[in-house]
Parts: C-alpha cells; structure tokens; sequence
C-alpha cells in the first residue's frame, strides 16, 4: 500500500498565504483615510460597472481589493447580515467592529479548511458622530484583523503606496487634502492616473442617517484641479 502523500501543516499555510497575496498583487490598490468630516475611500478601478467600494449600512462602508466575484460576495453577506441584525434589534445596534469580526471568522475558516484561500483583502468602515469614532478595520485573506488608525492601504504595492500617504497625509485635514493626498499615494512617483480611473468615495458626518455617498468625476476634477498626480481625458 501506498504512503500517503505528506506535507507538513506549517508548509501548507505558508502555500496558501503566498498563492493568496500573488492574487491580491495584481490587483490596483485601494486607500482609505480619515478627514475632518468624515472618512474617504479612493481605489484605482478602470471599471464603470464593477465597484469595489460600497454601502453596506447607514453609517458603514465596504470596500475590497483582489478577486472581484470573492470580496463581492462577502459584500452581499455582509450586506445581509446588517439588515437582518438591524431588522431583529435596531439600526443603532449594527456596528463595524461587529461586521468585521464576522468577516474575520469567514476568512479564517476559508483559509484554514478550503482548498483555496480567498485571493481578497477588504475594509470596514464606520464613521462616528465625533473624528474619534470614526473606525476602520482592515481584514486580511486569512482572517487577521487589523483595527487602523487615521488610513490604511489595501492591494498591490502596499508598502509603496503606505509610505507614501505617510508623508502626504495630514490628521484632521481637508477633504481635497485627504483626496490628493490618495490619488498621489497610488499613483506615485512614475505616473499619473486619469480621473476616469479613480472609484472615490466618502462616509459623511453631517449625514442625518445614511453617510455614504459616491463622489462623481466631475466633482473629483474640479477638486483636484490642476494636479499633477490625476487629469481628465
């Protein structure tokens, strides 16, 4: 009889993890940043019809970089699990830190008991009443949870593009700032990107309820002016 085929566990995860980040490297990068009011979302995504950030509750955002059809349907699972909490108790009672620990959970049992890894890093946002209860939470393809501070970068290059918005980004800064400041963090150096190529979007604090609101080319052109690091085609 023949032995069966061994491979230590230790090797196994670490096959896993590297397959999961090649996938999310060759996706375009996502930043996401704290303001004076409120929270801004900004991801390199040629695509019109594919949105990688969205809503998923009245003061909650989702945003996701890597394999499309993976981090969109923990989009639709996270979507419906807000509604059914929010439904059963009440609206106040759905919150990011909740959502993301789920999220988490999902991550890790696909990681650790699938085949394949989700090729997928995604962000929970939440904004707060006050600039010290605005939250993000970052969640990596094995489930490992990162609470950020202030912003934080998902996809490729993160490093490069994380230094970059170290030195770029101010705390309790403007909108068109915290704008610029994303746009040439992903861009770097090297290159420009087209406004038509930036998905950007905000959770507002001056929000009755719902915060979340996509902001248009036209909106992002005039904001960024004359800017070296994004123009219109």
């Amino acid at each position: 009889m023949t032995a069966p085929f061994y491979v230590a566990p230790e090797q196994m995860m670490q096959d896993r993890a590297d397959y999961a980040r090649k996938g999310i490297a060759r996706g375009r990068a996502l930043v996401a940043c704290t303001y004076d009011e409120g929270i801004l979302l900004c991801a390199e995504n040629p695509s019109r019809m594919l949105r990688k950030i969205s809503e998923i509750y009245d003061r909650i955002a989702f945003a996701g970089v890597g394999k499309y059809n993976e981090f969109d349907q923990l989009r639709i699972a996270g979507v419906r699990h807000a509604d059914l909490k929010g439904f059963s108790f009440s609206r106040e009672d759905v919150d990011a830190r909740s959502l993301a620990n789920q999220y988490a959970q999902m991550l890790g049992q696909v990681f650790t008991h699938e085949m394949k890894p989700m090729e997928v890093e995604i962000l929970v946002a939440e904004i707060g009443r006050e600039p010290s209860g605005d939250q993000l939470f970052h969640i990596l393809y094995d489930g490992t949870l990162i609470d950020e501070t202030g912003w934080c970068v998902l996809g490729g290059e993160a490093e490069a593009i994380g230094a970059r918005m170290q030195e770029q980004w101010i705390e309790g800064g403007s909108f068109a700032g915290a704008l610029s400041a994303a746009v040439g963090a992903l861009a770097g150096p090297d290159r420009s990107l087209v406004v038509s190529e930036i998905e950007v979007a905000v959770l507002d604090r001056s929000g009755m309820r719902r915060a979340f609101r996509r902001v248009e080319d036209e909106d992002v052109t005039m904001i960024l002016g004359a800017s070296d690091v994004a123009h219109d085609t």
